[in-house]
């Protein structure tokens, strides 16, 4: 790739810098380019991705179909908003509810507003369906979880960078350990009150940290008994990320063609959805239930003007025809097997890395140092260096989740980059 001007990285980074808020910590490269699992800086330097946008861009950068979508749809209708319909709408809404197995769907656009929204529901369904005294409706949620930054879910956060001076918080939830099936029907027998369990099958921000493997079921059966929805978020983890179509399918040992499990398929309540559901190319979210909970909803009480929108909803069908025409879900449980295999080969004879942990191409290593060191954060640095984009989270931990377009030979190079790279930092 050639540059795209005779602007260099340095001049991009200074504009942020004067001109923006100092809301992210990125990692210091500037990026004009991407294609499949590749990105070029504006200098033309090529890089391997290994974040996918944090798992939004699972089919890879620029898929030609999801673009050619793209383009057709922006030339002939973007927006009507929710006053008027469009011939696009209830399509994707018969595909996508067919493709996941619910009765009905709610659009929005960002992944916040998904997890807001099924907040929404969960709360009205305990009100009005479950008996709730108005007001008193509580949820439940895990300790370490990350489901966005609006005020209300910085309310239930564990992270005092997100929630500290943003007060007052929001009341109404219950955290609890994660990864606790007996904390959590202790919560429930205690409390009438709760309408709803809200759980990530994988903690990503928290640096994929991967639950036993009943853990979903267990808390399925606790919330069934209890009469409580269990709520989904599978903003990152979905959408063949982690080797299923949804990472609620469970730790798949099948070596089929199958997308969803039904051997340790757990059917969530509500299901949220985002990121990869549109490739990475536009913002598009949505909640999926039953018509028994989704119909607690009724007009004027909740909605967006661009949910639902005709070049959204486009590009989101096509986005999940990609994943199930190309086989996304059943090559990243190959790959990741492989992935995991040989990072564990290499951490048995390494002082730096502890573990590896992951499913799918949802991946982690826990680098050997302090939670406060600066080794993972160098180890990017380096790795940005052999070209390679990774980035940290919490500190010590390196989150690996390359699109799901990737080869087995594009893996086994990435995977030759990362080692070397550690190899570097052991003592």
């Amino acid at each position: 790739m050639e540059s795209v001007n005779h602007k260099n990285s340095n001049y991009y980074l200074d504009l942020e810098k004067q001109h923006g808020a100092k809301d992210y910590h990125p990692l210091p490269v500037v990026l004009a380019k991407g294609e499949g699992v590749y990105l070029w800086d504006v200098e033309g330097k090529k890089y391997y991705d290994f974040l996918s946008a944090y798992s939004a861009v699972n089919q890879g950068h620029c898929h030609p179909k999801i673009i050619d979508t793209l383009k057709n749809q922006a030339s002939t209708l973007t927006l009507t908003s929710r006053a008027f319909h469009n011939n696009r709408l209830g399509e994707y809404m018969e595909y996508t509810t067919d493709y996941f197995g619910f009765e009905s769907l709610l659009p929005m656009n960002t992944g916040a507003e998904g997890v807001e929204t099924a907040i929404k529901i969960t709360r009205k369904w305990g009100h009005t369906v479950k008996g709730i005294p108005e007001g008193q409706a509580q949820i439940v949620v895990c300790d370490n979880n990350f489901h966005g930054r609006t005020t209300t879910i910085i309310s239930f956060s564990s992270d005092a960078g997100s929630k500290d001076h943003f007060g007052p918080h929001t009341g109404g939830f219950i955290n609890i350990p994660y990864n606790d099936v007996e904390a959590l029907d202790k919560v429930l027998q205690e409390n009438p009150n709760i309408a709803g369990f809200l759980v990530e099958p994988i903690q990503g921000e928290a640096g994929v940290y991967t639950p036993d493997d009943d853990f979903i079921a267990k808390a399925k059966a606790v919330c069934k008994k209890h009469n409580v929805l269990l709520i989904a978020d599978e903003i990152q983890t979905g959408i063949g990320r982690t080797g299923a179509l949804l990472a609620v399918c469970g730790n798949c040992t099948c070596e089929s063609n199958c997308e969803k499990q039904e051997a340790t398929y757990v059917r969530p309540d509500l299901l949220i959805l985002g990121k990869a559901l549109s490739g990475g190319v536009y913002p598009v979210s949505a909640v999926l239930a039953d018509r028994a909970i989704m119909d607690v909803i009724q007009p004027g009480q909740h909605g967006s003007t661009f949910g639902g929108n005709p070049l959204g909803v486009s590009v989101a069908k096509t986005a999940l025809g990609v994943i199930r025409e190309e086989k996304l879900t059943q090559n990243a449980r190959k790959l990741g097997k492989i992935f995991r295999a040989k990072m564990t080969e290499y951490i048995l004879g390494s002082s730096i890395v502890n573990l590896v942990r992951g499913r799918g191409l949802l991946n982690a290593i826990l680098i050997n140092d302090t939670e406060e060191s600066k080794t993972a954060w160098n180890i990017c640095l380096r790795l940005r260096d052999q070209g390679l984009l990774a980035k940290p989270t919490h500190g010590n931990i390196i989150r690996f989740a390359p699109p799901l377009v990737m080869t087995e030979e594009q893996l086994l190079d990435c995977v030759e980059i990362i080692t070397s790279v550690l190899q570097e930092f052991e003592p």
